[in-house]
């Protein structure tokens, strides 16, 4: 199956109309008032590899229904004035992510360059995500 355009050309497209923050940038708004980490990986993600201190977790397949007011699943935080700081873990699904959040009107969306892998790498801080899943079969 020939596709139109690869994932690897959408999340170009994304990066060419969104704002992505360094390590650096990004490490500065931690703990900020007007600021919310939003992690985007998988609940066994955020398990396995932990998470930025404070960020909330909004899976991506969740993530346009949680900021849509007209949604049944709409959560508030969204409508908050406040800065929204998406990160995965290598910066692609936050990046498309961004780019669809943003085109659906919200302000203040930006992601994190090279995503939490590239935070770790970094010696940003972290925290352990509870375990609320159960892996056994």
């Amino acid at each position: 199956m020939a596709l139109k355009k690869s994932c690897k050309q959408l999340v170009e497209e994304a990066n060419t109309k969104i704002q992505t923050l360094s390590f650096d940038e990004a490490r500065t708004k931690l703990g900020q008032a007007n600021v919310q980490f939003v992690d985007i990986r998988d609940v066994r993600e955020l398990e396995r590899e932990g998470t930025i201190p404070g960020a909330m977790h909004a899976p991506r397949g969740m993530l346009e229904f949680w900021i849509d007011p007209e949604s049944p699943y709409f959560k508030p935080v969204f409508t908050e004035n406040k800065q929204f700081i998406l990160f995965c873990q290598s910066g692609w699904r936050s990046a498309l992510a961004t780019a669809a959040l943003q085109d659906m009107g919200l302000s203040g969306v930006c992601h994190i360059e090279g995503g939490y892998g590239n935070w770790k790498k970094s010696d940003g801080p972290t925290q352990a995500k509870e375990k609320k899943h159960n892996d056994k079969a």
